[in-house]
């Protein structure tokens, strides 16, 4: 291994372009930046999901520098913002001539930027690879085949992804088993939670609401699949009002979600003294909220892994997830959007009887330490002509 990066050999471009992408993105920054040699980046901020205060505040939570660039993409159907993005990356591409283009997860960025950079000859690597919910209705599962078909590098986060990257005639070679990032960073960072009492007073809630012997729980919702429907959100707001019955619930609401509570009229359904709503929250306050919680209620994926981590119960309101290893080993149960289910569980989990699950194996907070390791390895040897290509 060299002293000095080559000069002649390119930055890494490292994508961000949704909320989920910063978590994973900023270990990977940190792991490039210690290494020996520190691996140059230029990070590219899509605007993919972009609201200025919420972004701002989430780099600094998370110690990520700014964007290098940012495309400004904004909201718009999965067509145009796929395209846009395409066409917004193209020169980029063209101006810094990297040595590869680091994507992570499975937003519309991720695909296509993998696109333009597979196009035009530049090597991808895709992190969070071979995770798979077999429901081509998800947009996402759409953007995590197509990527990791064309990528040229594959990091996972569990075995059982090699597993399907394998079923889908990828070659062995392509696939590295690393860990899971998204973890590197709740470590990272779990000393630095603000504690949930400081959440609730900046929402000008009495913290003594919820924090008493019996605890609180974390709801979040946003899939389109459980709050875009009338019938399905008022549904999920009983069952959820029926369990605030026996436990206070913590609700960070997304936007699309607040829209459609008004939107279908159902806010009769929230008991503001047992479901304490509050505004989209940052990632250390999210963090806080979660660490202190009975039970998690949830459709992210992102917190189907952090409860795991953290051995706190979580009920996905989901009808599958491409995360099995937090059900296999871990805290979650799938309950999808019955009703029943969902009361039944959290009944359980109340009653003491709740999953605590075990650490999946590399969930250790140096999987961004094993990236920069084997991809700076993988760009010098191919760089001097001594890895072979991609099969």
């Amino acid at each position: 291994m060299p002293n000095s990066w080559p000069h002649d050999l390119g930055p890494v471009i490292c994508i961000v372009g949704a909320r989920p992408n910063f978590m994973k993105m900023a270990p990977i920054l940190r792991a490039f930046a210690a290494h020996q040699p520190a691996i140059p980046t230029l990070l590219v901020h899509t605007g993919q999901h972009y609201d200025r205060e919420m972004s701002d505040k989430l780099f600094d939570d998370l110690r990520l520098p700014r964007p290098d660039i940012n495309l400004e993409v904004g909201s718009a159907s999965h067509a145009v913002q796929t395209a846009e993005v395409m066409k917004r990356f193209e020169p980029v591409v063209d101006q810094y001539a990297p040595s590869c283009v680091l994507v992570v997860g499975d937003v519309n960025s991720t695909l296509a930027c993998t696109l333009v950079a597979v196009k035009k000859g530049i090597p991808v690597v895709h992190v969070e690879a071979g995770l798979r919910s077999y429901d081509r209705g998800m947009p996402e599962e759409i953007n995590r085949v197509l990527t990791d078909q064309i990528a040229d590098i594959l990091y996972t986060t569990e075995r059982s992804a090699a597993d399907n990257l394998t079923r889908e005639g990828i070659a062995a070679e392509r696939i590295r088993f690393v860990g899971n990032v998204m973890i590197d960073s709740l470590l990272a960072n779990r000393s630095l939670a603000t504690p949930p009492e400081s959440t609730l007073r900046a929402a000008g809630i009495d913290p003594g609401i919820i924090l008493g012997p019996r605890g609180y729980g974390v709801v979040t919702l946003h899939r389109p699949s459980n709050v875009d429907d009338a019938p399905t959100l008022s549904a999920l707001l009983q069952a959820l009002g029926e369990i605030a019955n026996n436990l206070p619930l913590v609700f960070a609401l997304h936007p699309r979600t607040r829209n459609n509570i008004d939107r279908f009229q159902l806010n009769h359904l929230i008991d503001t003294q047992r479901m304490l709503m509050l505004p989209p929250q940052g990632y250390l306050e999210m963090q806080g909220l979660m660490s202190g919680a009975r039970i998690v209620l949830t459709d992210s994926g992102g917190l189907q892994e952090e409860t795991t981590a953290l051995g706190i119960p979580c009920l996905t309101l989901r009808e599958n997830t491409e995360r099995p290893i937090t059900v296999e080993q871990g805290s979650n149960t799938m309950v999808g959007r019955d009703t029943v289910a969902i009361r039944h569980h959290a009944a359980e989990i109340l009653a003491g009887r709740g999953k605590s699950g075990r650490i999946p194996e590399l969930w250790d907070g140096l999987a961004a330490k094993r990236i920069a390791a084997d991809l700076a390895l993988w760009l010098l040897q191919r760089h001097t002509g001594n890895c072979p290509e991609k099969s």
